[in-house]
């Protein structure tokens, strides 16, 4: 049989040149000797002998010599009707691949990284503040148990600290005050706060003995939140209580897996991935990492007297430390825009001035200010990019619970973003 070219239209559509010999092997059709065609075999679509124009249109023969002989037949009308339909496809495709390149290169895909309790999810939530319509009535309420929780586990971090610090009660009827809160801690239902239980905490809150134990913070674990949630407890425990935002920001539940956030800003699409900053949490990061526009490292500068969760021996700013080290020198990182969040600056500033840095930093022997030990801890930083000369890295003093703060630094780092790419095209 002569191998014998020509073009299949399917539905319209140029599907491409093939030969007789390979229809039935790439196109899955059957072939059958025709001798009054001189030898072309027949194109039979479907099951053996099923001889059908399948194929619907004007140009969908049952062999290939009826093709052949037809050929010459078509008109300049119907060339040009298929002409037509086919270069309104290819425009309409066009058109459709085209969006779709505007809308990639529109896209960002930021991925937020640090140690645990850093500040991430505060950034997240800010960025639903900000960049979409905030938290609805229902969102808002679906947090009072998590607020409720939180101020529970906080006193009670705070009792058992009393113990393992040594430190005397205030007043002795106030020990007799905490075993109640132990035992009808275990036998609430989780986020309910009963009038019995916050009128023990209430009473609590106002013990000296309390109020240093709580001074100590550091030399145990409590959340950054246990403060703002305890000074206000008779607020939060008013009856028909609604979460304000900054309510809201305050609380919190630890990351595990990976959050996704989609926001428009500045005519791009965001793609903001929040993940679990414990050790346990960071091998889930590895298939974030892959077309990444910018990462967003996130460190807590008020961690320079604590401890890891985790691992009591690590103190979290070293660990931060580390981390970034990991990230910023990282192969996959080469030409990624990175921005270093500096966040809690307002913990730090009350702490600062009753916890010397050289906790942290031995070698420092500056002043014990705001800005020098800021300073600081931001060169620290900086000094770990092994690319200096090629690689700038953005820092910011941050507050992820200050909306204010938040927004003025995220508008900074979306003009860093477009300034990187316009630098990639060659245009700045």
């Amino acid at each position: 049989m002569t191998s014998m070219g020509f073009e299949i239209l399917l539905c319209g559509r140029l599907a491409g040149t093939v030969h007789w010999e390979e229809c039935h092997s790439s196109l899955g059709f059957t072939t059958e000797q025709e001798g009054a065609s001189g030898g072309l075999p027949e194109l039979v679509v479907g099951s053996r002998g099923d001889r059908t124009r399948a194929l619907d249109t004007p140009w969908a023969y049952t062999t290939a010599a009826e093709w052949l002989d037809q050929e010459e037949e078509y008109t300049e009308d119907q060339m040009g009707a298929g002409a037509s339909a086919e270069e309104k496809h290819s425009r309409e495709l066009e058109k459709k691949l085209k969006e779709d390149a505007e809308k990639d290169a529109r896209t960002v895909k930021l991925l937020l990284l640090g140690a645990g309790e850093s500040g991430k999810s505060t950034i997240v939530k800010q960025m639903k503040i900000i960049h979409q319509d905030g938290y609805s009535l229902e969102e808002c309420l679906e947090f009072i148990s998590i607020i409720y929780s939180n101020t529970l586990q906080s006193i009670l971090a705070i009792v058992r600290a009393m113990n393992t610090l040594n430190i005397q009660y205030g007043d002795s009827a106030k020990q007799d005050d905490a075993r109640k809160l132990l035992h009808l801690s275990d036998t609430i239902e989780e986020g309910t706060m009963p009038k019995e239980m916050s009128d023990i905490i209430i009473r609590l809150w106002k013990d000296t003995g309390i109020q240093a134990c709580f001074d100590r913070a550091s030399e145990y674990q409590l959340n950054d939140s246990a403060g703002y949630y305890l000074n206000d407890l008779e607020r939060l425990v008013t009856p028909g209580y609604v979460p304000t935002e900054q309510d809201v920001l305050r609380s919190r539940v630890k990351t595990t897996g990976i959050i996704e956030t989609q926001f428009g800003f500045k005519d791009l699409n965001f793609r903001m991935f929040d993940v679990g900053g414990q050790r346990s949490e960071r091998k889930k990061w590895i298939h974030c990492f892959e077309g990444v526009t910018c990462i967003i490292f996130i460190a807590a500068l008020s961690a320079y007297d604590m401890v890891l969760v985790e691992d009591d021996e690590v103190n979290r700013m070293h660990e931060s430390l580390h981390l970034f080290n990991s990230i910023c020198n990282h192969r996959y990182f080469a030409t990624t825009s990175i921005v270093l969040f500096l966040n809690k600056k307002d913990v730090f500033t009350e702490k600062i001035k009753k916890a010397h840095l050289s906790i942290c930093f031995p070698d420092y022997d500056g002043p014990n200010t705001y800005e020098d030990a800021g300073n600081y801890i931001k060169v620290q930083f900086l000094e770990l990019n092994m690319r200096r000369d090629v690689k700038e890295i953005y820092s910011h003093m941050t507050c992820a619970t200050d909306t204010e703060n938040v927004k003025f630094v995220f508008d900074a780092v979306t003009d860093i973003i477009i300034k990187e790419n316009l630098k990639d095209c060659g245009l700045f």
